[in-house]
């Protein structure tokens, strides 16, 4: 009976978090990446940023753990939003995005959520596999913060290594 009052106990606990993220939504199924993807070239071609695309679905606990970790850290929301253009690219058992991950040279085979950085013109420079990113059961801030880094414009600048 004891057994049985601490599973209980537990389950009650546990499953509203559950819930909580199964709920949250941040990919949007019904969006066109195709187009969102050209939009943020633009738009980073005026702003002088990268695109950072995020490819999950809002049915994989790693992609709702990574955008709430650097969502909710203002050093690494900062940057992203000073560097980057961002696209969540959708990827589900309705949309595999087949096409476009063909285009991008198959991240997926890195899992999910998997990172692409195009340049100001749309040009691929880099895939991240995001299991590099992890620390225990969540994200590492200083990883996370060198790989972005090492992405940003100002790292692919030759005007930033001259003397």
């Amino acid at each position: 009976m004891k057994h049985i009052k601490t599973i209980a106990l537990s389950l009650v606990m546990i499953l509203p978090l559950l819930i909580c993220a199964q709920e949250q939504k941040i990919y949007d199924t019904t969006a066109d990446a195709k187009k969102d993807i050209a939009e943020a070239v633009d738009a980073a071609q005026k702003a002088n940023k990268h695109v950072f695309l995020q490819i999950g679905g809002n049915w994989c606990p790693w992609c709702i753990k990574f955008h709430n970790f650097v969502h909710d850290d203002e050093e690494l929301s900062s940057f992203v939003e000073d560097n980057f253009e961002v696209v969540k690219v959708n990827y589900d058992q309705n949309n595999r995005q087949e096409q476009l991950l063909a285009e991008l040279e198959f991240p997926q085979r890195f899992g999910f959520p998997v990172f692409v950085i195009l340049d100001e013109t749309g040009k691929r420079i880099h895939t991240q596999n995001s299991a590099f990113l992890e620390k225990d059961k969540g994200y590492d801030k200083d990883k996370i913060l060198r790989f972005l880094k090492n992405w940003s414009p100002a790292a692919l600048d030759p005007a930033s290594y001259e003397k």
